[in-house]
């Protein structure tokens, strides 16, 4: 019997008919325990605010202490709501002016990435430090609305229209692509008049600390131009991105032809920054009637040491869409707002990522069991909903939600 079950024996007495005589039998039978959970809702609480407490240390005063702050702030992101209807929700809470006040502490944007940065980089799991990582980057754009002032105007990002607007609040991250360790690493504000050199640099210098080498970069089409392949081939980092088709017959529509992919070299030109030579790998692909499309489709993917057949490259960029899903999930846990503020913004997005990363660890630590060939992680059990009720049912038991309304006196 295994050594947890404790084995006992029972006189038991069974009543025979008359013609037999009583007897008693001894029957064993095991004690097995009770299984204890692996995961609370309590638990997860208390990793969350050790997480935030320890990486964003607010100054407080009076009945707003830190952990009320940040229960606060994360029964606001697990709700999708504002600080304000919050506050208005829960029982026994400060109100929305008194929060609003100590979170407007932070006017240092670039203090406050730093401590993002390394709230993101604390609860990494294993294997991802000290490593050779895929990594993708990309800018996640919040539309903004209105004129904005001199304080808002060096945060606004201009591009393309998209929901109403050319405004935007842009924030760039690093995202490293492996398999159950799909996790945000870096984060910055991107500012109105940053280079996309800038941007890289300040997102590099961030991850400084992880000693991480970078295996393949994943970058998206905005990145197409002639400073970023020069930066990327004089810094030696092995990138694959889409190349911008141009041209009516020449420049890189030239690339697109025959019915066989092929390698070759191309030569960017700018009036501004010279020119550059790199590599462009052509991916022809039939469609073959599907969604009632027929002929070639031309895939075209500017690469720099990529040790890659000439057809996987297509199926090996798609891992890029992964940082698009991080954007996706973080609007599921971003705190609603309409202040224009842009530190408190980037406080608001950057929680959000944390919320993803720390998902991803308690999965990985605490939702899964070690077996031969890779850990097995049970994502049905533990999915980011879960997790945001876990943090949203833990927090109203501290303080209950409000059940009724009284009509003032008098």
């Amino acid at each position: 019997m295994p050594s947890r079950m404790a084995l006992n024996f029972k006189r038991l007495r069974f009543k025979l008919p008359p013609t037999m005589d009583n007897i008693c039998l001894e029957v064993a039978y095991v004690n097995t325990p009770a299984i204890a959970p692996v995961l609370t809702d309590e638990q997860t609480l208390d990793e969350v605010i050790e997480c935030l407490a320890k990486h964003l240390p607010i100054e407080t005063q009076g009945a707003c202490d830190q952990r009320t702050l940040f229960e606060i702030l994360l029964h606001a992101a697990s709700h999708l709501e504002s600080i304000e209807n919050t506050c208005k929700t829960l029982q026994n809470t400060p109100c929305g002016n008194d929060v609003r006040y100590h979170l407007e502490k932070y006017k240092d944007m670039q203090g406050l990435e730093l401590q993002l940065n390394r709230a993101f980089q604390d609860r990494l799991p294993p294997r991802l430090v000290n490593s050779q990582q895929c990594v993708a980057t990309d800018f996640n754009l919040l539309p903004y609305y209105g004129q904005p002032t001199p304080e808002e105007e060096p945060y606004i990002y201009r591009s393309q229209a998209k929901d109403g607007t050319c405004s935007f609040y842009a924030y760039a991250t690093l995202y490293v692509m492996r398999k159950n360790k799909r996790v945000t690493i870096a984060l910055t504000a991107v500012r109105a008049h940053d280079t996309t050199i800038a941007v890289l640099t300040r997102l590099f210098d961030q991850i400084s600390p992880l000693n991480l080498k970078i295996k393949r970069l994943y970058l998206d089409r905005g990145y197409f131009c002639v400073p970023v392949i020069r930066w990327l081939q004089a810094l030696d980092i092995p990138f694959e991105m889409p190349v911008i088709i141009r041209g009516k017959q020449g420049g890189t529509r030239q690339l697109l032809k025959g019915g066989k992919s092929y390698k070759t070299t191309y030569t960017l030109q700018s009036q501004v920054y010279g020119c550059v030579t790199f590599n462009v790998w052509i991916v022809c692909l039939y469609h073959k009637g599907e969604r009632g499309k027929h002929g070639i489709q031309y895939l075209a993917y500017a690469v720099y040491k990529i040790k890659l057949g000439l057809r996987s490259i297509h199926h090996d960029y798609r891992k890029r869409f992964g940082i698009e899903t991080s954007y996706r999930l973080k609007n599921q846990c971003r705190i609603r707002t309409t202040t224009k503020n842009p530190v408190t913004r980037l406080l608001y997005v950057g929680i959000a990522f944390i919320l993803l990363d720390l998902w991803i660890y308690l999965t990985w630590t605490y939702v899964s069991q070690p077996r031969k060939g890779g850990r097995l992680l049970f994502h049905d059990l533990f999915g980011l909903k879960r997790m945001l009720a876990f943090l949203s049912q833990a927090i109203e038991r501290r303080r209950p939600p409000v059940t009724a309304v009284f009509l003032p006196d008098g």
